[in-house]
């Protein structure tokens, strides 16, 4: 009998190894199968309501903008942004000159507006901020809605011609290591500013909530994000890459150093590499990380196979041919590729940083995230040796997924706030 893992536990660091078994087509479900009890909650609980006043006109700044194509706010933006355009509202996304690649200005019935910004690391989210402030400030916009603590000090612009600013913190940005010391001091400064430049904080798990309360005394609005991912079987971006519907292990996100790509590449490859019978899929990219990129590169060893960004269909049939998805983050709050991964029925091994394991319960297998690859390695191999445990929490993963992360309740939520917000606005 395999012991639930939970943070209490002395199997908190894996599942006691059995004999290991690679015949995975036998002892695997589709993904189709998973998640399809999980979509049958999650249209049992959706229930048609009422708009409780006119369509609003809402802006969201501060990302690269959409179809998402970067990171786990482009997505939130994208989700949420599209979901309310199709209730009726006036949505507009601000978006970067250099990452924009659409020939037109609407996207699923959301107006994009292309501004210019300074593309370097330190200065380009903050001058495009600046300048879609500076766009939106006579627009009319019942909300602003401000992605990321970094452009938290320009809050108060919007508020100086009477719209409700909301700033989305996204967790403490300034402990990720690819910000040097002045970069780190700006961002703990943005945190401090953001309580007092936007009319609300919003929160996407209770570990941040918490820090805001515990460290600046100010109550924030949480609102987890959604999980709804279509799933797509194998086809050609896997026969594109050299892979096989339940023969590889996933890893998503930025290759920047706190989202510890490295860590799992190591464990891949202390784990027994190509001899597991599975490769090693690695999704995902960054700009102004080439360094750290090329060194990972070098050094990554056999079975394990880059594929850059990949949008679209692309992104979602790999997610959801994975036999295995190791999330490894340890900062941030809510990740959007950790809840698109549960939705898609994936077992994922997960680095145990409070905000993780918020967003996981009992649904996932954690590890010692300090412990970085060390720690890693033997989780990664008894859990390979273990199938029937890999279905096991595939399927309790989709359910959790359904049951409390549904992009409609989400938006739900959304809609809410915008039109208690802006009716005060109308109020004064």
């Amino acid at each position: 009998m395999t012991v639930p893992f939970n943070q209490d536990s002395p199997h908190r660091h894996g599942p006691v190894a059995t004999e290991p078994d690679w015949q995975l087509e036998n002892t695997i479900k589709s993904p189709r199968v998973v998640q399809r009890d999980a979509e049958a909650l999650r249209q049992a609980a959706r229930v048609e309501r009422p708009r409780p006043g006119r369509p609003l006109k809402i802006a969201f700044l501060g990302t690269h903008g959409i179809p998402a194509n970067y990171s786990g706010f482009e997505t939130f933006v994208d989700q949420l942004a599209t979901r309310l355009a199709a209730r009726g509202h006036e949505v507009t996304v601000y978006c970067r000159q250099h990452h924009f690649t659409l020939t037109e200005r609407v996207y699923k019935g959301v107006k994009l507006v292309v501004l210019p910004t300074i593309t370097t690391k330190q200065l380009d989210t903050i001058v495009h901020t600046f300048l879609s402030i500076l766009h939106g400030e006579f627009r009319g916009y019942d909300i602003v809605y401000i992605c990321g603590v970094g452009s938290a000090p320009l809050a108060f612009i919007p508020r100086l011609v009477g719209v409700p600013t909301i700033v989305n913190v996204d967790g403490a940005d300034w402990q990720r290591d690819k910000w040097g010391s002045f970069a780190k001091g700006y961002l703990r400064l943005a945190e401090r500013l953001s309580t007092v430049t936007s009319n609300v904080i919003i929160a996407d798990s209770h570990v941040i909530e918490a820090y805001y309360r515990q460290n600046f005394r100010r109550e924030t609005i949480f609102i987890p994000y959604g999980s709804d991912v279509p799933i797509i079987p194998a086809g050609d971006t896997l026969r594109q890459f050299g892979l096989e519907a339940n023969r590889y292990i996933l890893w998503v996100g930025r290759l920047v150093p706190e989202n510890n790509c490295h860590d799992v590449i190591q464990a891949y490859q202390r784990a027994g590499g190509p001899a597991t019978g599975l490769k090693l899929c690695v999704l995902g990219d960054a700009p102004y990380q080439s360094d750290y990129i090329r060194d990972l590169k070098a050094s990554a060893g056999p079975g394990v196979i880059f594929t850059g960004f990949v949008y679209g269909q692309g992104y979602h049939e790999l997610g959801a041919n994975a036999y295995l998805f190791v999330f490894a983050s340890g900062v941030g709050g809510t990740h959007p590729a950790l809840l698109e991964g549960m939705a898609r029925g994936n077992c994922i091994i997960v680095n145990d940083m409070s905000a993780n394991m918020e967003t996981v319960g009992d649904t996932a297998i954690p590890y010692n995230g300090e412990g970085h690859a060390d720690a890693l390695a033997p989780v990664l191999a008894n859990t390979l040796a273990q199938p029937a445990l890999i279905q096991e929490y595939r399927v309790k993963a989709a359910r959790r997924a359904a049951a409390v992360y549904s992009w409609e309740a989400i938006t739900d939520q959304y809609e809410d706030l915008f039109y208690r917000m802006a009716k005060k606005k109308r109020s004064t």
